[in-house]
């Protein structure tokens, strides 16, 4: 059985060809044999049969045709091998490696003088072709395979008319050669040895007659002159020279083995090895790994031509371009060396790049080569580089993409993984002194960035300094104002990397650069880059892709409004603020940064209309107005089409931008910009670690700034953060300092903002004369403002402690008034919040049926504004009314998932009232063991948030499991202290303690 890639992929028998079937299971079998014996993945094969459109069942597929190959073929000729398949078939039985075995036998005898069994051999090789290579498949991806190995063909052709001009046959080639030229008219080896013939055979003037012919056919096809070989000749034959030498025969020539060490402590990068070495082996001629400096683009290229090696017989050349250097290597420098490594004398080398190209190309058609070209600069540094023919590979690595270089494939080299990263750590230092030190090792990776030569640097400091712990080099590196210091060792050093990619950038590249780094976004979109330049969109793009080009900016993602989001490692980022403050100059610093704040600002302004009936805020919200900013329509469209996921986006941005505006001494911005974001993103987004950075900062700047009106809006904005954080005192505290301040300021707003704030503060701790005392002051100052919205708030919640007191006529009035008012103000969150007040009201005097009525049309109506938090909230006061109402089962299916939720949002005021309503179910049902347990864990919770009322409520109704147990003592104990809590804050539960249903509960 022999297997046939030289002509139709067939497979032949003495019966003659087997069946294959269609052009798919044929182009799989190309695939399996291009490499025989070596596993093809399933995706490798996907790409090769169906290219860049592979239908859903590709995978299924791939399968069938393996399954009719197996039918066909002997049993165990294809085997499964992970990732893919192989095949295995006897030495000898693939034409390509006879044809590989004949061509070497040829070339030895042709080397040593024994033209004749050259002649022999090498015709003995091209017998083995029946037509193109591969003919039959249809395939983009074995096209460049294809290609070469007819290459080839051509190449042994010359070779072994050669030998038969050599062994004095000229006449027998005439012919021949004459119809080969016809074909291919600008191969000028070929057009040589018809020259030749034709001059030893006596037909001078028809030798003249084809240089002619080929000079007029390479200035009209390719517009270049006849190569140096072919002009050579000529001059020879016009001479009279009797017997020129025999051009296209192939002299033996040095194999170059030019590749640097592998590096012993290489680590990771086995999807990237893996595809270059798949890319090279199967076709591509032009792999490009492209990274930041320092990603190991060098290391991993070495790596993979040393794996390589074995595929690439003829020579492995490597250049050292210094693409990045202040003196790029020429392209003229490179060929050089190039051709002195195929002993090329020195003499022979041309002068110009064009002529060195041109024999170079020469040298390598039909060799396989592999050239690997590091740290190029550019296309044109490389162009002059490449082989002229296929069968040659080209692994080149650079800092910019090179997007113009026609047929590269490109490899992105990103920062290594967590693990890979500590591996390559250990690996430098020594696992003994990693092994006992995770944490600081990890702090060590985190502070380099995952960037392996800030890792190797990082690894050979601590290496070198026994005397120093893993735990020591964490904190050095955990400074950013000295990390690049620490980041030197030797003759490498982060900086220094860093810097040599700003070399070719233009000047406002650099500068939005320093700009940046100051700034200091964890990620950016373009308009950011567009303020801090004060340019147009258009222009900032143009400059930012000069940056990401470079990999000094990376892509991160296309969020969900399609704005392409930017970011900087973090080594860049130091080194680019380290820029900005030796040489950007203060005044513009500041100014950059305040048109970026004055960009948060314009949008954040326009974002409240769409998300003030979206918050879950409990406070009138506050911000200090400022002058109006132009912002782009297309940007604000983005935001406002889904302000919670944009406000996801980008709510580091912001309160990175606060603290850069306080550190510039911006007050005045940074004070605006903070309480905008009181007023919108942390109430939405309720991301309070965020909060308290970015009002901390503003803060502070407002304080050494004396400016009082700032200093009280972000004092009442952190009371609202304490309140969000369930630390009641700390908010109490806050928000009374605050009022002080806006009283001094006659600021109305501010002063019913605070009032209202401090009575819903005092009512969650039960405390509820003083809250009642607060917002009646408050509706007295809302009412004077005007405001619907402020009106409302404040209505709502002066119901709830009217309610607590069990004043219910009281209490429907405000909650009716604070409904008519949410209403005129369009408000639906309003309007739900106060349904599920109302329905509290209901369920408190009774009415068990209209309060699951109303809850159940709040409930929906948080719902559809996409509020899970609050829905959880009306849902649990929906689940209490039905335990009332002795619908278990319904009450228990709604209580357990909320449960959970309430866990997982870490929200323990919502877990405790849960527990609680759970321990009620459980009682009411009798099961006194999970009643005992849910309400003795509400009991904890609510006791270490400093919650009375709430406990004492939970006391309550563990008096009445007591009592179930028959413990009689100690529900009399329990209710007794239940009583006194009930008396001591002014609410109503004790007028009904010995009710085994109280009617005047709030939740």
């Amino acid at each position: 059985m022999e297997f046939r890639l030289l002509g139709p992929v067939e497979v032949s028998t003495a019966d003659g060809p087997l069946p294959l079937g269609g052009t798919k299971i044929r182009t799989l079998l190309a695939a399996l044999l291009l490499p025989p014996g070596r596993v093809v993945s399933t995706d490798r094969l996907i790409d090769v049969i169906w290219g860049d459109d592979p239908p859903p069942t590709a995978r299924a597929l791939v399968q069938t045709y393996v399954s009719a190959l197996r039918r066909t073929l002997p049993e165990g000729v294809i085997e499964t091998s992970p990732p893919g398949y192989r095949i295995a078939i006897a030495p000898g039985t693939l034409d390509r490696e006879q044809w590989d075995g004949l061509v070497e036998r040829g070339r030895a005898a042709s080397a040593a003088g024994r033209h004749a069994e050259a002649v022999d051999a090498l015709r003995a090789a091209t017998s083995l072709w029946r037509g193109p290579a591969l003919e039959g498949v249809r395939s983009d991806a074995l096209a460049a395979e294809a290609t070469r190995l007819d290459e080839q063909r051509l190449a042994v052709t010359e070779e072994r008319i050669a030998a038969d001009l050599a062994s004095g046959h000229s006449d027998r080639v005439t012919g021949e050669l004459a119809a080969l030229v016809a074909v291919h008219p600008t191969r000028e080896p070929l057009r040589a040895l018809l020259m030749t013939a034709l001059h030893r055979s006596g037909r001078t003037a028809d030798a003249l007659a084809v240089y002619r012919q080929g000079r007029a056919a390479l200035i009209d096809e390719l517009g270049i002159e006849p190569g140096p070989d072919l002009s050579r000749l000529h001059a020879a034959i016009l001479r009279g020279d009797p017997g020129p030498a025999v051009p296209a025969a192939r002299e033996q020539v040095p194999v170059p083995a030019q590749l640097p060490p592998d590096p012993g402590d290489f680590t990771g990068r086995l999807t990237e090895t893996a595809r270059i070495t798949t890319l090279l082996e199967h076709g591509a001629t032009i792999a490009v790994i492209a990274g930041p400096g320092g990603a190991g683009k060098s290391a991993l290229a070495v790596h993979v031509a040393h794996r390589l090696v074995s595929a690439y017989p003829q020579g492995v050349l490597h250049g050292d371009l210094r693409g990045m250097s202040t003196a790029p290597a020429s392209p003229t420098e490179i060929l050089g060396r190039f051709l002195r490594a195929f002993d090329v004398d020195p003499g022979a080398v041309p002068d110009s790049v064009e002529e060195r190209t041109d024999l170079f190309r020469s040298l390598l058609a039909g060799r396989r080569v592999l050239i690997v070209l590091d740290d190029a600069a550019d296309e044109r540094q490389v162009r002059p580089l490449l082989p002229g023919t296929a069968g040659c590979a080209v692994l080149i690595t650079s800092r910019n993409r090179l997007p113009a270089l026609a047929g590269a494939r490109l490899i992105e080299l990103g920062m290594l993984s967590p693990g890979e990263a500590t591996t390559l750590l250990a690996r430098v230092v020594g696992d003994e002194r990693i092994a006992g030190a995770p944490d600081a090792a990890a702090a060590i990776v985190a502070s380099c960035g995952r960037l392996p030569l800030a890792v190797r640097i990082a690894g050979a400091r601590l290496a070198s300094r026994r005397h120093w712990s893993a735990q020591l080099l964490a904190r050095r590196l955990g400074d950013e104002r000295r990390r690049l210091d620490e980041l030197w060792v030797g003759d490498q050093q982060v900086r220094a990397t860093i810097e040599l990619s700003l070399h070719g950038l233009e000047p406002r590249a650099q500068t939005v650069l320093r700009r940046l780094g100051r700034l200091g976004p964890s990620d950016f979109p373009l308009w950011v880059v567009a303020a801090l330049l004060d340019t147009t969109r258009d222009d900032a793009e143009t400059v930012i892709e000069q940056l990401v080009d470079a990999h000094l900016v990376d892509y991160t993602y296309v969020d969900h409004a399609g704005q392409i989001r930017y970011r900087l490692h973090d080594l860049v980022r130091i080194y680019a603020r380290e820029q900005a403050e030796s040489h950007e100059d203060p005044a513009d610093s500041a100014a950059a940064t305040a048109r970026v704040a004055e960009g948060w600002l314009a949008l954040l302004d326009r974002l409240r209309g769409h998300i003030a009936d979206r918050t879950t805020s409990g406070c009138i919200p506050l911000w200090l107005p400022g002058r109006d900013h132009p912002v782009d329509p297309e940007v604000v469209a983005e935001a406002t089409a889904d302000p919670r996921r944009w406000l996801d986006a980008e709510q580091m941005s912001l309160v990175q931008t606060v603290e850069r505006a306080a550190e510039l001494d911006l007050h005045d911005t940074a004070v605006r910009l903070a309480s905008l974001l009181c007023a919108s993103s942390y109430p939405l987004n309720r991301v309070t670690d965020l909060w308290e950075r970015a009002h901390g900062a503003a803060l502070a700047a407002a304080r050494r700034a004396g400016n009082r009106p700032g200093q009280a809006v972000l004092i009442a904005a952190l009371g609202q953060l304490r309140y969000e954080q369930d630390r009641y005192p700390s908010a109490r505290r806050h928000l009374s300092e605050a009022l002080t301040i806006f009283r001094d300021l006659g600021d109305p707003r501010g002063e019913a903002a605070a009032l209202t704030a401090l009575g819903l503060a005092c009512r969650e701790q039960g405390y509820l004369p003083e809250a009642r005392h607060f917002l009646e002051q408050a509706t007295i100052a809302c009412d004077a403002l005007h405001d619907d919205s402020a009106i409302a708030h404040c209505s709502r919640i002066a119901g709830s402690v009217y309610l607590e007191q069990g004043a219910i006529d009281e209490a429907g009035e405000s909650l009716r008034r604070a409904l008519d008012a949410y209403r005129r103000a369009g408000s639906r969150r309003g309007t739900a919040l106060t349904l599920r007040s109302i329905g509290l009201l209901h369920r408190a005097a009774g009415r068990l049926t209209d309060a699951e009525r109303v809850l159940g049309e709040a409930t929906a109506m948080f719902r559809e504004l996409g509020d899970t938090k609050v829905e959880g909230y009306s849902l649990r006061a929906l689940a209490k009314t039905r335990v009332r109402m002795g619908r278990l089962a319904e009450a228990l299916e709604l209580l357990e998932p909320l449960l959970a939720a309430d866990r997982n949002g870490r929200d323990r005021w919502a877990e405790a009232m849960t527990l609680r309503t759970l321990g009620e179910l459980h009682l009411s049902a009798r099961r006194l063991d999970l009643a005992d347990e849910h309400l003795h864990g509400a009991l904890e919770i609510f006791t270490a948030l400093e919650m009375p009322l709430f406990a004492a409520r939970t006391q309550r109704d563990i008096a009445e499991l007591w009592q179930a147990r028959g413990r009689g003592a100690e529900a009399e104990a329990a209710r007794r202290q239940a009583l006194a809590t009930f008396a001591a804050y002014g609410a109503r539960e004790y007028a009904e303690i010995t009710e085994s249903s109280p009617a005047t509960e709030l939740l």
